[in-house]
């Protein structure tokens, strides 16, 4: 194999961390992670495989307690207990010590045990729940990853078969430490790689037939609507389709159809001009027929027969060689950036134990990394280890409220098992029924997703493009697309986060919540980042009142709603209702977040020079700004901007001289910092290296948020506003919130105004809510009253 095609791996452990006898050998990586094997000729293996590539973790201390019959392995966390014999539920068991002992549990070998389960291959033809595979993360202290089925990677980057049959388990004992347990999870599996900037922003893709022209109207429009898009996937009707029944299916094809697309060349350039970086969906299976372009030197190399069809091999080293060499490599030298591996054909191969799916990501992805390129793919997950080939492709789902009421949990839940980037068919592939609310819920979910690609089935209504809705939609939609591109800076950094951290944007509540019951029980809320928790909502609205309910679970704390600056206390849960246009995004109290200003430059997602800062009231916080020039994690040229709030009666926000390589972003920038969950202040001043500059302010009341306005900010150069506040987050303005939630329900009027003399004339909450429990009100118009009302 080509050195391109060899994975980096620490296969070999620390011999002291081994414990080893006839036919078992033990190895203690951590305090709470042991590689238990058994193996009855008595040889064991020491190649990385498709799930672990290091095993090389720093020395560990453990007591060894070794009799004729009986061996105990102690260390800090936990103790294993083993009879010496063929590994059975009787003879082998781990039992969590320490601060473990709370959930008092041993888990013993073979028994089922209960995790908090990780995800699953794909989405297609779903139209809700499905079952989950394990994960390595459990509520109850402990989880067993199974990697006996997995091929070994050889050290010249091929894959092979183990050579004897052996039990290989790798037992996680972290109790309720998640966020360790993962780092030490990727340690073992490999990184998250950095994902390129550009797959930050929205993709479009659509299962249509476009032509050249079509495709460029579509941009242009997209333009033209300031709606921006950062991908172009172009799905199958790229190549050539209708070959005929003696030539196949069609699904499979790597020849551009030229009826389509005259000049491939000069259309993906138009694309790249634009700012638009280019995937080509590929269905590989059905090998290379001899209509393709590429077929005659494909068929010399590998001793074809002129004629005869070229079969899928990816046993084959010959065969993959020359399947990137011919199929792949031209037109990525024409214009394509990444593909859309489309594997839909199960995880059999000429070799036993291979999945064709694990082989295509495992080498599409190291050979797109040739020259320093930073790689990316679109496949569907192939099993544990799968998190250092993103991006996941979930699959075909159905246009249906369940299936979107599904994402958000099965995205948070995939971090069980290191799998952090999913990319769904936002809005549902097919079927279903046309839906407009439905459409803007579930594009509001992409928005606060990993990826925000957009999709649909073949037939000329099942588009998402914005202007085939109402003009309610029309407008959410468009909004919300342009704040997936306003948000690239902080995904960014959470992106090099992820990579560099192992944490991943998308959190479940308890991993940073592990003992509080809630967290557990509301599995469609996550972090989104450092800074924010996003709530879905999934489920349609009340027609009469106009707005739709989820349930929300915010951890200790103050918070303060992401669009409406409407403040809340923590620590409870609630009913927590918003109208169309509003979406459930939550910002810990002090949050910064990195922003971009849109330009004329739609498309853009380069380092800007144009930026926004959304800093909110009510507590000291830091936040670093990262910044690269987009190469390969391993030659990048980075810049890290610190950004720090000190909450006071003189509030100080910070923009710090960035550090690292200066050219990658631009000397000077614009920015617009917005302090949402403030009183609006005129003792506002503005200094750069201590001298003082000229701004513009302006303060939204219905926010609560003090606009500052700056020019020519010189990035080098530490830069601090300082607001006198009263040291208190602006306390909502409950007559308008009621007001305005009473004037969009569809209910009797003077019920309308009896709700709202109440809420005037009143100023004790028990007496409030005592009263209105007395009209019998439909129970989400009084939830949602007590919502506002107990913020």
């Amino acid at each position: 194999m080509e050195e391109r095609y060899q994975l980096q791996t620490a296969p070999k452990c620390n011999p002291k961390n081994v414990v080893q006898g006839e036919n078992y050998r033990f190895t203690i990586l951590t305090p709470q992670l042991i590689r238990l094997e058994y193996c009855s000729e008595n040889r064991f293996e020491d190649h990385a495989t498709q799930t672990v590539i290091n095993r090389d973790f720093p020395e560990v201390s453990f007591r060894v307690i070794d009799k004729q019959n009986s061996l105990e392995i102690i260390t800090e966390s936990i103790r294993l207990d083993y009879n010496k014999k063929v590994f059975s539920k009787a003879g082998l068991s781990i039992e969590t010590l320490g601060n473990f002992s709370n959930y008092g549990n041993v888990w013993r070998y073979s028994e089922e045990f209960d995790d908090l389960r990780g995800t699953a291959r794909t989405l297609d033809n779903t139209g809700g729940p499905i079952p989950l595979e394990h994960g390595i993360i459990s509520a109850n202290g402990f989880s067993v990853l199974d990697d006996s089925s997995s091929l070994t990677l050889l050290d010249d980057g091929w894959v092979a078969p183990r050579e004897t049959e052996e039990t290989d388990l790798y037992f996680f004992g972290y109790g309720r430490n998640y966020l360790q347990c993962l780092k030490d999870f990727f340690h073992l599996c490999g990184k998250t790689p950095m994902l390129p900037r550009f797959a930050l922003g929205n993709w479009w893709s659509r299962y249509n037939r476009y032509t050249e022209e079509t495709y460029k109207e579509l941009m242009q429009r997209f333009e033209q609507e300031k709606i921006p898009f950062s991908v172009a996937v172009l799905d199958m009707d790229w190549h050539l389709v209708d070959v005929g029944p003696e030539n196949g299916s069609g699904w499979t094809g790597y020849t551009w159809n030229r009826k389509l697309f005259p000049n491939p060349a000069g259309f993906l350039k138009w694309l790249h001009d634009r700012n638009l970086k280019v995937s080509l969906n590929l269905h590989p299976a059905n090998g290379v027929m001899p209509y393709e372009d590429a077929y005659k030197e494909m068929a010399e190399e590998l001793g074809v027969k002129n004629g005869d069809k070229i079969d899928f091999d990816i046993t084959d080293r010959k065969f993959l060689s020359a399947y990137f060499k011919y199929l792949h490599h031209p037109h990525e030298k024409t214009g394509v950036d990444f593909w859309w591996i489309d594997w839909q054909q199960g995880s059999c191969s000429k070799l036993d134990g291979m999945d064709p799916l694990w082989m295509l990501n495992h080498y599409h992805f190291l050979d797109l990394k040739r020259n320093q390129k930073r790689s990316l793919i679109l496949s569907r997950y192939a099993g544990a280890g799968s998190h250092r080939y993103p991006i996941g492709f979930s699959g075909d789902s159905i246009i249906c409220w369940d299936a979107l009421n599904f994402q958000p949990y099965f995205t948070a839940n995939a971090s069980n098992i290191g799998y952090g980037w999913w990319s769904h068919d936002i809005g549902g592939h097919m079927c279903g029924t046309k839906d407009d609310e439905l459409a803007v819920r579930w594009i509001q979910f992409g928005v606060f997703s990993p990826i925000n690609r957009l999709h649909s089935s073949s037939g000329p209504f099942n588009g998402k493009e914005p202007w085939h809705y109402n003009p309610e939609a029309n407008m959410v939609i468009k909004r919300f697309l342009q704040l997936r591109h306003q948000l690239v800076p902080y995904l960014y950094t959470m992106n090099y986060r992820f990579h560099h951290d192992d944490l991943p944007l998308i959190q479940p509540m308890y991993y940073q919540n592990p003992n509080n019951y809630e967290a557990y029980n509301i599995p469609n809320e996550y972090y989104f980042g450092s800074e924010l928790i996003a709530c879905p909502i999934t489920t349609p609205s009340d027609q009469k009142l106009g707005i739709a309910q989820v349930k929300v679970w915010l951890p200790e704390g103050n918070w303060i709603d992401f669009f409406t600056g409407m403040a809340y206390h923590g620590d409870r849960i609630m009913s927590c209702y918003r109208p169309l246009s509003n979406f459930p995004v939550f910002a810990k109290a002090g949050a910064i977040i990195p922003m971009t200003r849109l330009t004329n430059e739609i498309n853009a997602v380069s380092n800007p020079v144009n930026m926004n800062f959304l800093v909110f009231a009510g507590k000291d916080n830091a936040f670093t700004l990262y910044e690269d020039d987009d190469a390969d994690e391993r030659t990048a040229s980075a810049v890290f901007t610190d950004l720090t709030f000190h909450w006071d009666k003189q509030s100080i926000f910070s923009i710090h001289a960035a550090k690292g390589n200066s050219g990658v972003i631009p000397e000077k920038r614009n920015y617009t910092v917005r302090f949402r969950g403030f009183s609006g202040s005129d003792a506002i001043q503005v200094t750069q290296n201590g001298e003082y500059i000229a701004f513009d302010k302006t303060y939204d009341a219905g926010t609560h948020t003090i606009n500052i306005k700056l020019t020519d900010c010189f990035t080098s150069s530490d830069l601090k506003i300082t607001i006198g506040t009263d040291g208190k987050i602006k306390e909502n303005d409950t007559k308008t919130l009621i007001y305005n939630l009473l004037d969009r329900a569809q209910i009797e009027y003077n019920l309308k105004n009896t709700i709202y003399n109440i809420i005037c004339s009143e100023s004790d909450l028990t007496r409030i809510l005592s009263i209105l429990l007395t009209f019998n009100l439909p129970k989400d118009l009084y939830s949602a009253l007590c919502e506002i009302l107990a913020a």
